[in-house]
């Protein structure tokens, strides 16, 4: 693929990681979608938050063709993705006591919902404190973090803890400390990140149990087509009208 390989290298170092999840999280994420199935059924709504970069696979759930209709994304604005500028501003809003309590209560969440909270290194106060404030609410939490930075690194929060301590459900991404998959001569910093590639095939593996599950269960559920296809916006707009009380990014 390339000259020395390290493309080669990445996209191997990738796969072994989804390798470990499959292996390993399968439980945890059949676990994240039966939750998401209950809440569903039960007439709650699903939200998504991460912050930065990690926003990036809570965003790929949303609004996306082959994906569940409800899943929606709880924003806390400056940090979805890399959206301020300068882009060094998101990073020191993740560490602002605060804000996720005030972003949370003011959003359409309630007791019955499901939050996924995504966070690679778990340790900062937002998404700490919005996995905390989201079950003092009455919401079901999970988790998608790396479990390693807990054994790693202190918590960088109030509260002293990790995303991880405040779930229901925690699936380990199984991301190195540092997310760098590669080093080579003449680099001088590891490089090649692999956080989001693993964790937005986490957060479709999620969807995907949470689909079979409702379908398991005799419940249709509301799943949205690819725009591309014929017939696929009509579709769609059956399908958000249909549950237009459990989707917020229309509005």
């Amino acid at each position: 693929m390339d000259g020395n390989g390290l493309a080669e290298r990445f996209i191997d170092a990738a796969v072994g990681l989804l390798e470990r999840v499959r292996k390993e999280e399968c439980g945890s994420i059949a676990a994240a979608g039966e939750l998401i199935a209950d809440a569903y059924a039960a007439g709650g709504r699903i939200f998504a938050f991460g912050a930065g970069h990690s926003s990036l696979p809570a965003q790929d759930v949303v609004y996306r063709a082959g994906g569940l209709a409800v899943m929606n994304l709880l924003p806390v604005p400056g940090t979805v993705g890399v959206d301020v500028v300068p882009a060094t501003l998101g990073s020191a809003l993740e560490r602002v006591t605060g804000l996720a309590s005030a972003a949370l209560e003011t959003s359409p969440a309630r007791a019955g919902d499901v939050l996924v909270v995504v966070s690679l290194s778990g340790r900062n106060a937002l998404p700490v404190e919005m996995a905390a404030r989201a079950r003092e609410l009455g919401l079901k939490v999970i988790g998608v973090t790396s479990v390693a930075y807990a054994g790693s690194t202190t918590p960088r929060n109030p509260s002293g803890t990790f995303l991880k301590d405040h779930c229901d459900v925690v699936v380990d991404s199984k991301i190195a400390v540092g997310d760098a998959e590669l080093t080579a001569e003449g680099v001088d910093a590891p490089f090649a990140p692999a956080s989001t590639v693993v964790t937005s095939a986490i957060m479709q593996a999620v969807v995907a149990g949470a689909a079979g599950s409702l379908a398991a269960r005799g419940i249709t559920p509301p799943m949205l087509r690819s725009g591309n296809v014929d017939g696929g916006h009509e579709w769609n707009e059956r399908v958000l009208t249909e549950h237009a009380d459990r989707v917020f990014y229309r509005r």
